[in-house]
Order: structure tokens, then C-alpha cells, then sequence
């Protein structure tokens, strides 16, 4: 498929810069398998969910990963993480005028003190050297870090970014991006669906700066999917297998959860044949677009993603390409508000496939 296809216009003034006020009052607009769509709201979820049914979550819990400083000889440099390889090391995206070298020495905001110890593609691995922090490079971030709001979000972070752009389940330090599907989970909505009967599990995918990085092939199939830490764990595992005893669906919250799972089914064949998963830890790659089948997840909760995105790509994998850019059109129409902090679709899976056949 070209690139362009995945292309649509959004009007002005229409990314959200904060979160909807009170959280459940955003909209959502639910695409149904064999039905119209409608819209509803955040609030009227647990009414879309049946007792039995099954909610993936994504643990990760966001870094204020974007530090700012200069390097030694003076120049500003901008930090943002990728991942932490150790307490004292880091891949690292570095924006300045000139791009450092090996061995360059960066003195950051809080005293930090940072070398260049290698390349790794655009990614820099950087080494603290020094900083006021005890718990190294993790805890530096923490006390003097950004979160690392997307460039679309034309404001700075403030300290209410570290609760808005952070989801009430997380507990895994290690994204630089927000699943930002949970975001509309509130504690009070978990415990209307949890008192429902429906059942919730977790994996674990820290969300990296690749996200954002634009496909830039002029098919999509060319394109190379950045990596991301991703744990499976035994318990969810027995969680789908019994949902899938129960009769019941199997939910993400996000395009990361769904990423999750269904690199978990890929890892066991045998057992994404019959609509189950198996343990997973390690990198994901998984690139999922129209073409591309899903074995495991059987609705979905996610917001509106970027024009040309992979995250775009995903959902039009799930639901069907035409319906999905119908959706997005409607939703336009409508007024909804885009991306991270923006309004949100429940879809169930495209009715013309069954996503749990077997294939690639």
C-alpha cells in the first residue's frame, strides 16, 4: 500500500492540548462490527463491555525523559530518551547545532554530567559521569527531567503533565511516551467495570520515541519498525486462555497492548491458532497493517492517531482500512478532538476477517 493512503486533513485548532475536563466527559465514538456507529462518551464504556470479557492494560509508566543542557565547548543540546541500558547508561536522541562526537562531555539541568561513549544508528549512547542524584541516571530524570510531551503539543510540560500524561495503572518505569488510550481510565471507571465482572491483565511495553518517528518509504511495506521492550507475563497468558474458556473477548486498551499480545501469539503459533497467547520477553518489531492478520484481540480502545502513522496503520489492520478512515472522517466532521490527550474509538474487529485465522 502507498503512504499517501494513510493521509487525511485535519482542520486547525483540533489537537488537544490537555485532557478533557472531567476525564470521562471525552468523547468516544464506538465502531460497532455490523452496525452504524455511534457516539458516546468516555463515561458510557462500561455499557460497550460484557461481564467476562477481559481488559489488556499497558503497565509502562512514562520518564520526564527530555533534559535540556549544553555541551562542554558551550552549545545547547536537547536529550531525550530511548532506553536505559543500565543505572548509567543510555540510547539517547540528541538535537544540537552540530551532532557530538565520541567523547563529548554534555552538563545537563541539575548538574548531570554526561558523556558520548558511542552510536548505535541515531541514537547516542550516553554515560553519566556525575550527578546529584544517587539512584543514577533514572532518578536524575525524575528531579530534573521533562515529560516528554509530543512536538504536536505546542506548549510546555508543567507539573501537570506528570499526572495527566501518566495512566493510573502504571507501575513499570521505562516509557518515553504515554499509552495513551489508558489515560482515559480513571480509578472510578476501573471499579465500575471491575464491580461489571470484567476481568483485567497487564503487559508491559515501554513506549519509545519511535512512535513519533514519521514512515517515510513510499510504501508502507518497505518501512522498518523501531524496537520496544515488551514483557508478556505467564498471568496474562492464563488470563486470555480463561477469557477465552469463558466465552468472553479479549480487549486492548491501546495500539501498544494490541502490539503486545499479538507479539506474544506470534512467539507461539500453536497457540494463536486458537485465539491464545504465550509468555513473551524481549523486543518487539511487529509492524501490523492492512494485510497483516490479528490473531488474539477482539475490540479495542484508542485514540486518534497521526496522518501516515504506524499507529494508524495498526487500527486500519484491526477494523479495515476504508471503515477506519470513514471513522476518522466522521469524527472530523464532528469535531472530536486529535491525538494524545484527544477523545477516543472503541472498535470491534473488522467483520469481514477472522483476525484469529492463522497467517502472518
Amino acid at each position: 500500500m502507498k503512504l499517501d493512503a494513510f493521509d487525511y486533513h485535519l482542520p486547525p485548532g483540533r489537537i488537544a492540548a490537555r485532557p478533557a475536563e472531567p476525564q470521562e466527559s471525552a468523547r468516544l465514538l464506538m465502531l460497532a462490527r455490523e452496525a452504524a456507529s455511534r457516539h458516546l462518551h468516555i463515561a458510557d464504556l462500561p455499557d460497550l463491555i460484557a461481564p467476562g470479557d477481559l481488559l489488556i492494560l499497558n503497565d509502562t509508566r512514562v520518564i520526564p525523559a527530555r533534559a535540556y543542557g549544553r555541551k562542554a565547548s558551550g552549545g545547547r543540546v536537547e536529550f531525550l530518551l530511548e532506553r536505559l541500558l543500565d543505572c548509567e547508561r543510555a540510547l539517547c536522541h540528541l538535537r544540537s547545532s552540530r551532532s557530538p562526537r565520541i567523547g563529548t562531555e554534555l552538563v545537563m539541568e541539575g548538574g548531570a554530567r554526561l558523556e558520548v561513549v558511542g552510536r548505535e544508528g541515531a541514537l547516542f549512547e550516553l554515560r553519566l559521569l556525575a550527578s546529584t542524584s544517587p539512584g543514577g541516571l533514572l532518578d536524575w530524570l525524575k528531579a530534573h527531567g521533562h515529560m516528554p510531551l509530543p512536538t504536536y503539543i505546542e506548549r510546555p510540560d508543567d507539573d501537570q503533565d506528570r499526572r495527566d500524561y501518566q495512566t493510573v495503572f502504571a507501575r513499570c518505569d521505562g516509557a518515553v511516551a504515554a499509552p495513551t488510550a489508558g489515560l482515559h481510565l480513571t480509578e472510578t471507571l476501573l471499579e465500575r467495570l471491575r464491580a461489571k465482572g470484567v476481568s483485567t491483565a497487564f503487559v508491559t511495553l515501554h513506549v519509545g520515541a519511535g512512535t513519533f518517528q514519521p514512515v517515510r518509504s513510499e510504501t508502507i511495506e518497505a518501512h522498518e519498525m523501531h524496537r520496544e521492550w515488551t514483557e508478556v507475563p505467564e498471568t496474562t497468558v492464563k488470563a486470555v486462555a480463561e477469557a477465552r474458556r469463558r466465552g468472553g473477548r479479549v480487549i486492548a486498551i491501546g495500539t501498544t497492548a494490541v502490539r503486545a499480545i499479538e507479539t506474544a501469539a506470534r512467539a507461539h503459533p500453536e497457540r494463536a491458532a486458537r485465539g491464545e497467547i504465550g509468555p513473551f520477553v524481549g523486543d518487539t518489531q511487529l509492524f501490523l497493517y492492512p494485510g497483516k492478520r490479528l490473531h488474539v484481540i477482539d475490540a479495542m480502545l484508542t485514540n486518534f492517531h497521526l496522518p501516515r502513522s504506524t499507529l494508524l496503520m495498526l487500527v486500519s489492520a484491526f477494523a479495515g482500512y476504508e471503515r477506519v478512515l470513514a471513522a476518522y472522517q466522521e469524527a472530523i466532521t464532528r469535531g472530536y478532538r486529535f491525538y494524545s490527550f484527544g477523545d477516543a474509538m472503541f472498535i470491534e474487529a473488522n467483520p469481514a476477517r477472522d483476525h484469529r485465522a492463522t497467517g502472518s
